[in-house]
């Protein structure tokens, strides 16, 4: 009896590599991680569990600098994520030092990509359990960029995009209410968009906002607090006006 399951470079009958399928299983067991592009700014959000009461939270970071002008966030098994990202750093590197120039964000994602796809056909290696967002600015055309890579090492680029545990429902919100918007407004969307599968808000949101000129920074959980009570503000104004009775004319 062939063991399909078991081998990672052999196709089952119906062209599954089903090493393959438990990684993405993985990712979608992982904390949701959300992407949204705007026209200046590059926002990045993730669910965060509750850290330990004696835990350092600051060491539990899910969104990461691959580079001054390039950061990843992703979701699944965590210690591969660390591996992924260590690799990459040096890539962005050694690119640096070789070129004299920084990568593009299309290079680096090339990269990652290539480097998932690469342990989906090795023997003695199984596949990273991990799907990335990757953002940043491309320093030649200083355009905002956002791609998404799997674990088969498949890649695209996108204006919005979500992974992770119920990535579906976000992605679903983000069709229905993505505009092209810049600053503040992109912020509230990508987190918006979080709040449809994480609970008690803010307190479980981790979100970093990458500009152009300032590169990436993490949100205090208070400006995070902020924004969210700002959303819940604007969604209890607007359930209020459907609730009114109509205006006499």
């Amino acid at each position: 009896m062939a063991r399909y399951d078991r081998a990672i470079t052999v196709f089952s009958p119906d062209g599954h590599l089903f090493q393959v399928e438990y990684a993405l299983e993985a990712v979608r067991k992982g904390n949701a991680a959300v992407g949204v592009r705007g026209t200046d700014i590059v926002v990045l959000g993730v669910e965060k569990k509750s850290a330990a009461k004696l835990q350092d939270s600051r060491t539990v970071r899910k969104i990461v600098n691959l580079d001054d002008h390039i950061a990843l966030a992703c979701a699944g098994l965590k210690a591969d994520a660390r591996v992924l990202i260590n690799r990459a750093r040096v890539e962005c590197q050694s690119h640096r030092l070789t070129v004299e120039d920084p990568v593009t964000v299309e290079y680096i994602t090339r990269y990652i990509a290539g480097l998932q796809q690469k342990y989906t056909q090795s023997g003695g290696v199984r596949p990273f359990g991990l799907s990335t967002l990757i953002v940043g600015f491309d320093p030649y055309t200083a355009a905002p960029s956002l791609y998404q890579t799997d674990p088969s090492g498949t890649f695209s680029a996108w204006k919005a995009n979500a992974t992770g545990r119920n990535s579906n429902s976000i992605r679903e919100f983000l069709e229905k209410n993505y505009k092209e918007t810049s600053g503040q407004e992109t912020v509230k969307l990508a987190i918006r968009a979080l709040l449809e599968v994480v609970e008690s808000g803010g307190k479980n949101i981790e979100v970093a906002v990458m500009t152009k000129e300032h590169g990436l920074r993490q949100l205090e959980e208070a400006e995070i607090d902020a924004i969210v009570a700002e959303i819940e503000a604007e969604k209890a104004a607007a359930e209020a006006a459907k609730k009114a009775p109509p205006k006499e004319t």
